[in-house]
């Protein structure tokens, strides 16, 4: 699979991949692939790769925004800083929702051990963590939820999802319930720009999904 295939917008200062499930945005510890290694598929005719952004988790898929300039850069960076990018999430929580809609407002913090690695839990002494969130299906025991994140803290959704419903992302192995592929997906990225249209693109659900493809 060549990343360029999987372009969802391109033009002179910005890319918006559709990154595929599995593979990490920077390179792992361990080795293996990803997308730092692979950014010269990404060039698309410039001299220097583009830059990420922001960061998806490697079981995430859906929209990553690149910067293909320097002005790019900066104009990102100072977008994501002041929290006028919108980024909207697809998850399968593994219960029945009931509401229709709501905000989770949960301060995150980072907690390790030597057994089971770290991970982030709600701690009121945490950094603020707020997510909106509105109720799509309900299917089977199951829900299709919208999560719009206000702010951009690690595992912030797979955590709010847990901690909102009492049970979290279908196929997450840390915070919900393992079994398949983790079924949260970047559904939607919209970024407003200085002197070029904003940008507003859509990524389509994988087909690992199955037929919560037609509720979304």
């Amino acid at each position: 699979m060549d990343l360029a295939d999987r372009i969802l917008l391109i033009d002179a200062e910005a890319l918006v991949l559709d990154k595929p499930a599995g593979l990490p945005v920077d390179a792992p510890r361990r080795g293996g692939e990803s997308i730092a290694a692979r950014i010269d598929e990404l060039k698309c005719g410039f001299q220097r790769p583009p830059t990420a952004m922001h960061r998806l988790d490697t079981d995430t898929s859906g929209c990553l925004l690149f910067a293909r300039t320097a002005r790019g850069r900066a104009q990102f960076q100072q977008a994501f800083e002041g929290r006028t990018v919108e980024k909207y999430y697809l998850a399968v929580i593994a219960a029945e929702v009931a509401e229709e809609s709501g905000t989770i407002d949960a301060s995150l913090a980072k907690v390790s051990s030597e057994l089971a690695g770290w991970k982030m839990v709600a701690d009121e002494k945490g950094q603020e963590a707020v997510t909106r969130w509105r109720r799509l299906a309900v299917r089977d025991g199951r829900t299709l939820v919208e999560f719009q994140p206000l702010t951009g803290r690690t595992h912030q959704i797979r955590v709010h999802a847990r901690e909102a419903f009492g049970r979290g992302i279908v196929g997450d192995r840390v915070y919900g319930v393992p079994g398949g592929p983790m079924l949260l997906h970047a559904s939607r990225l919209v970024v407003p720009r200085d002197r070029k249209d904003t940008i507003d693109v859509t990524a389509p659900l994988p087909d690992y999904f199955g037929e919560w493809a037609d509720a979304a």
